[in-house]
């Protein structure tokens, strides 16, 4: 019997061998799909395996590739959304799923540029170096992990240090209708505000407004600090949104370095009318106001990625402006802003038409972080000027007919009495700064002269 080995068959078993190792390092073979159907923005394609989320690539007329994300599936179709222009797309286009989902470079490269909703530079000083790469959506952080809120932010606008007081790490939301000062005071913020890094997303406003936000509200010293990432209105739903998840991403990774992080984000309306847009044009039935239920779903999930971080100590305090459809604040996606902000802040059409900037609402404002933050003295003050000035608000017809009587009404006397010096605390003008402390030493001193004000509600002012 022969017992030696066949150096042929050792031959041929180390090559299968070789050719096993070869098939399991080679990647996966994608089943690419044709383009059937594209109605508005949506596109159907079959024979795609793409999970949701997931990139695709679509091969137009002229052979140039269109990025498209899984926004949904039926049956044996994917619908996918496009991140740029659609045109030059033909029936049965190749559909070429990439096996990745979107993501955002992140680094130190991008502090002092302005980037578009997928990264690129708009600002045309060439491009950005960064290698680090983090998903769009975030990883959710355990709630007993984060820091609680125990420091002021000092966002230097008078009237929000005082009445108002901003925490480190607090969401807080900028409620307006068009044309009453909601971006200038914006601006104040963003100039006036502490912070290692300042995170801007303008996400579907008007394109002028890119230009004028980084050259007259930034400036050059601002926009050291800042990344701007612009997704203006004509630009499609899914970039939009895009747009805001990726500010907040950079935003998360400052935080995750220790830093403190101030997101602006103008606006959370827009985000959820893109989602709109992107869920209605895939059959998403409406809920309210023309709303899907998955709008409100996307507010909660992007607004939650802010706040306080870890043990590092970095935090991202948000501010968020809410349009307010008519002055309307019972508009859904205010009541939804509402409801999952840390506060709000109003701002009123008819203080605007009278000259008081920044017009802001008191009686309808708050901050559900003050108590934690501020001195009992201070929230004693605080809610003194409120009832003083709710005081005057509600008799205020009565006092413009001339209807009111000095002396019936102690109370009423005061607030009729401070009323001038509680709107004067309440203007700023756009370029003076007031630091906290001064904020609320000149709110103190609103009330020294008045001797009814010794005790404020069993608390010594």
């Amino acid at each position: 019997m022969q017992t030696a080995t066949n150096p042929h068959n050792h031959r041929w078993q180390k090559y299968l061998a070789s050719r096993r190792l070869c098939a399991q390092e080679r990647e996966p073979f994608i089943v690419e799909g044709k383009l059937i159907r594209m109605v508005g923005l949506t596109l159907e394609a079959v024979g795609c395996q793409a999970p949701v989320g997931g990139r695709c690539i679509i091969q137009s007329a002229a052979n140039q590739h269109i990025e498209a994300e899984v926004v949904g599936f039926s049956g044996d179709r994917t619908y996918l959304m496009p991140t740029g222009d659609i045109r030059g797309l033909l029936p049965n286009s190749r559909v070429i799923p990439t096996g990745q989902i979107y993501d955002a470079a992140v680094g130190d490269d991008m502090l002092g540029r302005v980037i578009s909703g997928v990264g690129k530079p708009l600002d045309g000083r060439g491009p950005i170096n960064s290698s680090h790469r983090v998903p769009l959506t975030g990883v959710a952080k355990n709630p007993l992990e984060r820091q609680p809120i125990r420091d002021v932010l000092d966002v230097g606008v008078r009237a929000i240090n005082g009445l108002l007081t901003v925490g480190r790490g607090q969401r807080l939301g900028l409620f307006a209708g068009s044309g009453v000062g909601k971006s200038v005071l914006l601006g104040m913020m963003t100039r006036y505000t502490n912070a290692d890094v300042i995170v801007v997303a303008l996400v579907g406003e008007r394109g002028r407004e890119v230009k004028e936000f980084v050259d007259d509200t930034l400036g050059k010293e601002g926009l050291a600090r800042s990344i701007v990432v612009a997704t203006p209105a004509d630009d499609p739903p899914l970039l939009r949104m895009h747009g805001a998840m990726l500010a907040t991403s950079i935003a998360e990774h400052y935080r995750d370095q220790g830093k403190h992080v101030l997101l602006l984000m103008d606006s959370l309306t827009r985000f959820a009318q893109a989602q709109r847009e992107i869920a209605l044009a895939i059959g998403e039935p409406p809920a309210t106001k023309g709303y899907p239920p998955s709008a409100f779903a996307k507010l909660p999930a992007l607004v939650e990625r802010a706040g306080n971080g870890g043990i590092k100590g970095g935090s991202i305090t948000g501010l968020y402006t809410v349009l307010a459809e008519g002055d309307d604040q019972q508009d859904p996606i205010v009541d939804a802003a509402r409801a999952i902000l840390d506060g709000h802040i109003v701002l009123s059409r008819k203080m605007a038409d009278s000259g008081c900037y920044p017009a802001i609402d008191v009686e309808a404002s708050i901050s559900r972080t003050k108590k934690q933050i501020t001195t009992d003295k201070h929230q004693s003050v605080a809610r003194h000027f409120r009832d003083l000035y709710s005081t005057y608000q509600q008799n205020r017809d009565l006092i413009s007919v001339g209807a009111y009587t000095a002396g019936a009404d102690p109370h009423l006397d005061q607030a009729v009495s401070a009323y001038p010096n509680l709107v004067n605390y309440l203007k700023q003008d756009i370029n003076h700064h007031v630091s906290f402390e001064d904020s609320v030493n000149q709110l103190n001193g609103l009330f020294v002269n008045h001797a009814q004000t010794d005790s404020v509600q069993g608390g010594q002012v």
